[in-house]
């Protein structure tokens, strides 16, 4: 069923969700050089078009829409919270790529975003917690992550990203 639009709802809302001048920032790279591995943590990284970031085990398919991973820095306290913690979760423990500060990632659901002056993702999905995040967090860390487990992206142009990048919008 659409949504129930009334009257200029429907540009209100179309407006409203194109809205997103703020510029994010890349605050940490992470790989995973064999599976069940740690993740080692990068200052910058390659990014190979419609692959993976160089490095990492991960073989996506090309096309695929989980060729990297994206977690909100401004959920690692709130995940830790949830667990009784008293500093920010660590994402070396959370098995994502890309650690992203200064923007909404949930409102970035199939835009595309451009990291530095090169890597351009598509946002695909959500990245929803699995069971690791029990072995990786202890009891009640699959729940924990709920909602803050981040996004999937395509990686539609490739390069060179570094701890520092600007993360914005392509219109």
């Amino acid at each position: 069923m659409p949504f129930p639009f009334v009257g200029d709802d429907k540009s209100t809302i179309a407006r409203l969700l194109n809205t997103l001048p703020q510029v994010g920032q890349l605050e940490w790279i992470g790989i995973r050089p064999v599976r069940r591995a740690p993740m080692v943590a990068m200052q910058e990284a390659t990014v190979e078009t419609d692959r993976h970031l160089s490095g990492d085990h991960a073989r996506p398919k090309p096309g695929g829409k989980r060729q990297i991973t994206l977690i909100q820095a401004e959920h690692l306290p709130a995940v830790a919270g949830y667990l009784g913690l008293t500093e920010a979760v660590d994402p070396v423990r959370l098995r994502r790529n890309l650690v992203v500060s200064g923007l909404n990632l949930l409102a970035l659901k199939n835009r595309q975003v451009r990291i530095g002056d090169e890597v351009v993702l598509e946002i695909t999905g959500e990245c929803h917690p699995c069971s690791r995040m029990e072995e990786e967090l202890g009891p009640g860390g699959y729940n924990a992550m709920r909602g803050h487990g981040g996004l999937t992206a395509r990686i539609l142009h490739g390069g060179t990203i570094r701890v520092g990048d600007a993360v914005q919008v392509v219109v």
